[in-house]
């Protein structure tokens, strides 16, 4: 299941570009909020205390890197993973720094995946609007129907290779203790900035304060 569910949200925040408008973008703030809310809980209320549980307290160096491998991807994806890509902006050439940061972004955080837990769920929750937004972003500048499936694709794809690759790979499991503590950091701040970026101009929404309280009970809960 760790190998289908990611993959599958992936292909169902493609159909969701095709079949709702680009007005919707306010319905997938309050997805990402939402998905913001639940993968900081759950990395705070599983993936964390796993981590230390099994290492000591020199792996939060390697949370730190995790949160600059993600500062550094972020200066080529320009923040897509918190839904920064410009929908309405049109580009004839296509975007590879974007689709290779979000391809290296999606493979380091499928490895630790083993199992059905609270981390598979939120970051399975997180593509969807982040595949929503990126799909919108490539149909709207005319790359069409076909050639956005196929990146989409493979985009899907990644979460599952490196899940398959923290399995196959005895290199990779040699390490996956360092490895899961920096996806632990990307998904920190990954996390963190969804929730810090919720409320725009510091003002109060209530909509989106109550996904957030509901994604991080649910992280608790599952």
């Amino acid at each position: 299941m760790n190998l289908l569910l990611p993959f599958s949200a992936v292909l169902l925040g493609y159909v969701a570009a095709l079949i709702l408008k680009v007005e919707s973008r306010n319905r997938i703030k309050l997805l990402l909020a939402f998905s913001g809310a639940f993968l900081l809980s759950a990395v705070a209320s599983e993936f964390l205390p796993e981590i230390y549980e099994e290492g000591d307290s020199s792996l939060g160096i390697y949370l730190i890197v995790g949160v600059f491998v993600q500062i550094i991807l972020e200066f080529f994806s320009k923040g897509a993973e918190h839904g920064h890509v410009h929908i309405h902006r049109k580009m004839h050439d296509f975007p590879y720094a974007l689709f290779i940061s979000l391809c290296l972004h999606a493979l380091l955080e499928g490895m630790p995946l083993q199992g059905d837990n609270s981390m598979l769920y939120g970051i399975a929750i997180h593509k969807i609007p982040i595949a929503f937004i990126f799909s919108s972003f490539l149909l709207t500048s005319d790359f069409g129907r076909g050639k956005t499936l196929m990146v989409i694709l493979i985009f899907a794809v990644m979460s599952p290779l490196g899940s398959w690759l923290g399995v196959e790979s005895s290199w990779i499991q040699a390490y996956m203790l360092p490895i899961k503590a920096i996806v632990a950091g990307i998904v920190l701040h990954v996390s963190t900035t969804l929730i810090l970026e919720a409320s725009e101009a510091h003002q109060f929404n209530l909509a989106k304060v109550l996904v957030m309280l509901l994604g991080a009970a649910l992280a608790f809960l599952i």
